[in-house]
């Protein structure tokens, strides 16, 4: 009778699925928009309530007869995220968000600070880019000085919900690894990066307590009453939305490859061992299920599909019909989907641009199936610098919002040459998060239980949405990717002519 909530707390929307192990069934879901505040400058924020009334809104939705089974939660929260609070745990200013590209200009101040880039990768695995937490401190400092004056803790998104739902103040290796302050391999915080940082304070007395994967809190009583669960419930440690999600795919033992198709893009495998790139080709993260997770990420994924779609006026309902009418590289259209900079490259200044636009190739169609493609290749070439490596995957498990579309899976298989699989339950993060909570409840009481033997029993695959490459389609797209790499470096020249700071190699991913 025992039921497992997880909740997903993302860019556009905060989601909760309440799983029954017995009948490996969702039971329930909920989600509610989000609003992001945008600006100009790159700034992306949104205010912290909004995710506290989310969560409360979306449990309110589902029937309390399934609430008051819920034995266990866990939170699953947007990567990156800086929420400042003061000594009695008030909420500062707006968070910045994973996506805020506003801050790029602190991210090689820090940098510098240590050494460079290459200095911040031995002391801690990791440069510090576009959007990571670190970068946001100092930009505090400057912009907002009555609020960095009063600062007294830094906070994950998923951290501020759990802090919400407990009372207390902890974070999990997986998610403090993208801050750009865990030393990786150490899986503890970095001295050399919170000097860099910030030289005028001791900043790890601001950061929380490191737990680990399987730790588990008490509800707060008044939050329980007013999600409508009981007041037993624990609450698991959680995670980054890409760490849960790796739980939601299968992800916590080595040789599954997973790609996320959401707001951003990511691709992440699970490692027994540190995977750090000396040339900062991936993120070194940890996962959140007690070993590593090397991992790409590009910025606009969904983004630009649904920006596109917005332009054109129609729906991403109907998008597949679009991209059904058009043949593989858009008849020669390539769009470079930096809508929101770009991480994977390492441009946080650049923006989407269109390139080989002619009479023929400007209908809306071209332009969905470009942005489509486009947001593909930017993943593609994030995945080179895996196989350059010497990593090998067999097939590809998609999760995330863009795993719904039918010609998007096959797209993934043409333009990567593996086969695609796609999970029964695709809310991979919320139902990752559930997976957690689960693993840890069973672990308290005392059962041998490991993340692989927990996903072996409760994430399948749908049959139905499998996709095989097809090598014609194949030929075609690797022409295509060929193209969108042409203006890519382009547009990297450009940026490196027009700035001061020396531009990493051409084609290495961040």
């Amino acid at each position: 009778m025992s039921l497992y909530a997880g909740i997903d707390a993302g860019t556009q929307s905060l989601k909760v699925v309440v799983y029954d192990p017995a009948t490996k069934q969702a039971v329930a879901c909920a989600s509610e928009a989000l609003a992001l505040d945008s600006r100009d400058d790159g700034s992306r924020e949104q205010e912290p309530s909004a995710w506290a009334d989310a969560m409360r809104t979306c449990f309110g939705r589902i029937d309390a007869a399934v609430r008051r089974r819920i034995v266990a939660l866990s939170v699953s929260g947007q990567q990156h995220g800086f929420v400042a609070l003061d000594a009695d745990g008030n909420v500062l200013a707006p968070a910045k968000l994973w996506c805020d590209t506003s801050t790029a200009a602190e991210c090689g101040q820090i940098m510098d600070a240590v050494g460079g880039p290459g200095a911040c990768i031995t002391s801690a695995g990791n440069p510090i880019l576009a959007g990571y937490t670190a970068s946001k401190l100092p930009w505090t400092r400057k912009h907002r000085p009555e609020a960095y004056a009063r600062l007294a803790s830094i906070l994950l998104p998923h951290d501020y919900l759990n802090y919400i739902l407990t009372g207390r103040r902890f974070c999990e290796h997986g998610d403090a690894s993208g801050t750009g302050w865990l030393d990786v391999r150490k899986r503890e915080w970095s001295p050399a990066m919170l000097e860099a940082t910030d030289p005028r304070r001791d900043l790890g007395e601001c950061l929380p307590t490191l737990v680990a994967a399987d730790a588990l809190f008490a509800i707060d009583p008044a939050e329980a009453a007013a999600l409508g669960v009981p007041e037993t419930v624990r609450v698991a440690a959680g995670g980054g939305d890409n760490m849960m999600a790796a739980w939601g795919t299968g992800a916590v033992s080595a040789g599954r490859l997973v790609m996320s198709l959401g707001t951003s893009g990511t691709l992440f495998a699970y490692s027994d061992t540190p995977v750090v790139s000396d040339a900062g080709e991936w993120a070194a993260f940890c996962s959140s299920s007690g070993g590593w997770l090397p991992l790409i990420c590009t910025m606009n994924c969904t983004v630009a599909t649904e920006a596109v779609a917005r332009l054109a006026g129609f729906s991403t309902r109907d998008g597949d019909a679009h991209i059904a009418a058009t043949i593989p590289g858009a008849d020669g259209l390539t769009l470079l989907p930096f809508f929101n900079g770009e991480r994977t490259p390492n441009l946080p200044h650049a923006r989407a641009s269109w390139h080989g636009m002619d009479v023929a190739n400007t209908t809306p169609a071209h332009m969905y199936r470009a942005a489509m493609e486009g947001a593909t290749f930017s993943l593609k070439y994030g995945f080179d610098a895996f196989v350059r490596a010497g990593m090998a995957f067999e097939g590809i498990v998609l999760t995330g919002g863009g795993a719904n579309s039918a010609q998007w899976r096959q797209l993934v298989a043409d333009v990567f040459g593996l086969p695609v699989q796609v999970p029964w339950q695709v809310e991979g993060a919320a139902f990752g998060a559930a997976l957690q909570a689960l693993w840890a409840v069973r672990r308290a009481a005392g059962e041998g239980v490991t993340p692989a033997s927990v996903c072996a029993e409760h994430v399948g695959m749908d049959p139905a949405r499998a996709a095989r490459p097809d090598r014609r389609n194949g030929d075609a797209y690797a022409a295509a990717y060929q193209r969108f790499l042409h203006y890519l470096d382009a547009v990297r020249a450009d940026a490196a002519a027009s700035s001061s700071i020396e531009p990493a190699p051409a084609r290495i991913a961040a």
